[in-house]
């Protein structure tokens, strides 16, 4: 006689020996009823043992790719496993894989039975934006640079051509790095497109396959200015980025916006640097497409990848850029970023990159409140010197104040009654003016461990300003190391409610960080045989991250110029345990990076990587070998892929 948790166990296996994708759905196993007897009168008693449910998971990492295995330093190369427990102590192992949708540049399925191309760019009218630099091969311009991906479903959805489940997936496209002639620099000189797909999801296996390809319409927003990376909010729209914002007083003679203005408007002096730099939030469909919006009293920063706390109303920024700071805008409504306030951090005393060192404490200083309009409005009318006064030498001016911000040292006086129009359109510069602690380098990803109220936040590089003497660095801000750490670190900050700003006035939040201290750091080291300056066992310069609550895990990716290849990490917050889980092509960057705990049943972690063989001086060893591999890979360097972390031969479901 076959035991109930046998039964259930064989169910289980039947549910895993499926096509390959990594799925891993939230829930308990299904429970298995059996029983025996008879006639009416012989029925037997059942006893029915609880069937196995889903415990923990465990990755087992893999060795960085080695230059005697050139192939996989030239791809995206997976060799790392996956443990799943249940309570009854039995375990499934899995081997891991990858899975792309497309590598830009490619045709794919536009869902009208045509095909568009993938990672494309268009001007404000829609049209195409035609790469001219090699005669007689004029093509589209298309990105490199896949970077933010928000996996999800909407209610009522119907795409023709969806046999199983219909899924989306939002992807951006931060950049493209060079003109097909590979001379021609184009960081930042084309208006970022932004995509929606539509997936088929196999009921049966998970399984994701590309239905359709959108590419959304961005010209009621003036275009988006170097996205890179998102975040699925809790209501699922994909909440985007702007970073890197442009400087208003130097825009109209600078030859990145100006070459920006013209691929979008045909006019190189139409662009208004006012409206970049804010926070596109694109809804989709249920036709698989998708509308836009941008958040213009969110402040105007290098929005990096925002995260929506518990409450659906505190919103966590990253800040990527040099006199970076820490921002949190707390929203007047749930689910409803169209108006709120606007804090910046100041860090008390006892700041470290240590793990073993005590928690800084954080403070809010308020830097005003706003609607999305309003700001948007005076945008439209104000013109930078109406703000305020701007200095590069110093006025010898007492009413002037002196700050670091953005990675200058500049000499500012605000006009009076500008201080909405500074907080808004010049935060950086009003955030250090009002003695916000503005001394954070690429401060990049953002992502939130619910449960512990803890929020994780990249620094990818902590070198510069947040250097004592550095001539960048504000003494007395709280920021400040004895010396840099290039590899970079994760900080955790825990959050609370309760909180005053530093005028006295309450905080409406339940999920205001407190303080702030490292979780995890690199290791700077002398150039190894292969030319990584970081330790490869350990992170390096992390960009992308974010948190499976399921899992327990913390995804890191990286953005590093001390990796040869960079790598996505997998770490267990409880057990402390890292495991490197993807190797990106020599010279990309892991981006994309999105943990999705449960679509009807199924777990993804969705992964892009930008810039194949986009070579430094660490890459001198291994450049000669791997550039024609890269080459012939991904369309002669200028495609990047978008994709998932999956299963090899099976698929990982958990309950039903």
């Amino acid at each position: 006689m076959t035991s109930n948790t046998d039964l259930s166990r064989r169910r289980m296996l039947r549910l895993f020996g499926a096509t390959p994708m990594l799925p891993l759905g939230a829930g308990g196993i299904t429970a298995l009823l059996a029983g025996c007897g008879g006639g009416d009168d012989d029925v037997a008693p059942v006893t029915t043992a609880p069937a196995p449910t889903y415990a923990s998971v465990v990755f087992s990492g893999m060795n960085a790719p080695a230059l005697t295995d050139a192939a996989s330093m030239a791809k995206t190369y997976v060799a790392s496993g996956m443990t799943v427990n249940f309570s009854d102590t039995s375990k499934i192992d899995f081997k891991l894989a990858y899975q792309t949708f497309f590598v830009t540049g490619d045709m794919v399925p536009d869902g009208k039975g045509g095909t568009i191309l993938a990672g494309g760019y268009y001007d404000i009218n829609n049209k195409p934006i035609v790469d001219t630099t090699v005669a007689g091969k004029e093509r589209q311009f298309f990105s490199d640079s896949p970077d933010g991906t928000s996996l999800l479903t909407v209610p009522n959805a119907s795409v023709a051509g969806v046999k199983g489940n219909t899924v989306f997936a939002v992807v951006q496209f931060e950049y493209t790095t060079w003109a097909q002639d590979g001379k021609t620099d184009m960081y930042g000189k084309l208006p970022s497109p932004i995509a929606v797909l539509t997936l088929d999801q196999d009921k049966t296996t998970g399984k994701l396959s590309l239905v359709k390809y959108h590419n959304v319409d961005t010209s009621s927003v003036n275009g988006l200015w170097i996205t890179c990376g998102a975040s699925l909010s809790p209501w699922g729209t994909h909440l985007s980025s702007e970073e890197y914002e442009p400087n208003a007083f130097t825009a109209a003679g600078d030859a990145q916006f100006k070459a920006y203005s013209k691929n979008l408007y045909g006019d190189e002096t139409k662009a208004n640097p006012y409206n970049y730099g804010h926070l596109p939030e694109i809804t989709v469909n249920p036709d698989g497409t998708g509308s836009i919006k941008k958040h213009y009293c969110m402040g105007r920063i290098s929005h990096e990848l925002v995260q929506v706390m518990g409450d659906n109303r505190t919103v966590l920024m990253g800040d990527d850029a040099t006199n970076a700071g820490y921002f949190v805008f707390v929203a007047d409504k749930e689910k409803d970023l169209s108006s709120g306030t606007l804090y910046v951090a100041k860090v008390g005393a006892g700041f470290s990159l240590d793990p073993a060192a005590a928690a800084a404490p954080l403070t809010w200083i308020k830097l005003g409140s706003a609607t999305s309009a309003e700001i948007r409005s005076l945008a439209a009318s104000v013109k930078p010197a109406d703000i305020m006064d701007v200095k590069t030498a110093d006025p010898q001016d007492a009413t002037y104040t002196k700050v670091a911000a953005s990675g200058r040292i500049e000499w500012i006086k605000l006009k009076p009654g500008m201080e909405k129009a500074a907080a808004f359109l010049e935060t950086h510069r009003y955030a250090a003016l009002v003695g916000g602690s503005m001394g954070f380098t690429k401060m990049e990803g953002t992502t939130v461990n619910l449960r512990d109220k803890v929020a994780y936040s990249a620094l990818a590089n902590a070198n510069g300003s947040m250097v004592a003497g550095n001539a960048l660095n504000v003494p007395g801000n709280g920021v400040s190391i004895p010396k840099a750490l290039t590899a970079g670190a994760v900080m955790a900050l825990n959050m609370k409610g309760g909180q005053k700003d530093t005028a006295g006035n309450a905080i409406n939040s339940e999920w205001m960080p407190v303080d702030i201290k490292a979780l995890l750091i690199g290791e700077d080291i002398a150039a190894d045989a292969l030319g990584n300056t970081a330790n490869p066992n350990k992170i390096a310069s992390p960009d992308n991250l974010k948190f499976s609550e399921k899992m327990r895990t913390l995804f890191i990716g990286e953005d590093s110029g001390n990796h040869v290849n960079n790598f996505l990490w997998a770490y267990n917050v409880d057990t402390k345990q890292l495991a490197r889980v993807l190797s990106t092509p020599s010279g990309a960057e892991s981006t994309g990076l999105h943990a999705v705990d449960d679509i009807n049943g199924w777990t993804y972690i969705m992964s892009n990587f930008q810039h194949p063989g986009d070579w430094g001086g660490i890459h001198n060893i291994v450049k000669g070998t791997l550039d024609p591999l890269i080459r012939a890979n991904y369309k002669d360097k200028f495609g990047g892929a978008v994709g998932y972390l999956t299963a090899d031969a099976s698929q990982i479901k958990l309950g039903k």
